[in-house]
């Protein structure tokens, strides 16, 4: 799944890199503060072998021209400890959990632009977890606190109606509550931060 998803964003970028001279161009459009939106990682449900069921949903405001506040609602469940890299261990027989998390997470953040469409972002997600064993038992409660760091770029299509954000981002989670003994046994070996694509997109209104 992570190979195909790097993929995918790998061509985005590539594709929409072709239209950098054509969106840095022209007169901004400052009157379009609010925006809704989501992430192109939703093509991760795509997946048979771990299926995230993955859904988030972004909401921002543009408070100046170069600063933004945003919020973001996620819901997934995966079978993996977090800090697992993209590679040949992500789902690799035996590296999974015994059993699954389910999460629930509101997310806050703030987004700002340095030059033309670079920009940097921080997010703070209170992740509310509840983990269940391989018979689909409720095993435990937790609370996972994310902080996400993101570089990137803005894209902007249509006259500045929609637009799409390449970047590379970190996760790092310093506070996690109610993991089960089963799960910190497969956990432990991994570190508590991940590198990952941002992929988001929205409309702007």
């Amino acid at each position: 799944m992570q190979k195909k998803m790097l993929g995918i964003g790998l061509v985005l970028v590539l594709a929409s890199s072709l239209q950098l001279c054509a969106q840095s161009t022209g007169k901004e459009i400052t009157d379009r503060k609010w925006f809704v939106g989501s992430t192109l990682l939703l093509f991760g449900n795509l997946d048979k072998t771990n299926n995230p069921g993955y859904v988030q949903i972004n909401a921002g405001y543009r408070i100046t021209p170069k600063d933004i506040i945003q919020v973001r609602f996620k819901r997934s469940q995966y079978a993996w400890p977090l800090g697992i890299p993209f590679g040949r261990d992500f789902d690799a027989p035996g590296l999974n959990y015994p059993g699954h998390a389910r999460i629930l997470a509101p997310q806050i953040g703030y987004q700002r632009f340095w030059w033309k469409g670079v920009y940097t972002s921080l997010y703070v997600l209170n992740a509310f977890e509840k983990y269940m064993d391989e018979n689909e038992k409720r095993i435990g409660n937790g609370f996972t606190l994310y902080t996400d760091f993101y570089l990137g770029y803005h894209l902007k299509f249509f006259n500045d109606r929609f637009f799409f954000e390449p970047a590379i981002g970190i996760s790092y989670w310093p506070i996690r509550t109610g993991l089960p003994d089963s799960f910190k046994a497969v956990e432990q070996r991994w570190p508590n931060y991940f590198i990952q694509p941002g992929l988001d997109f929205g409309f702007k209104f």
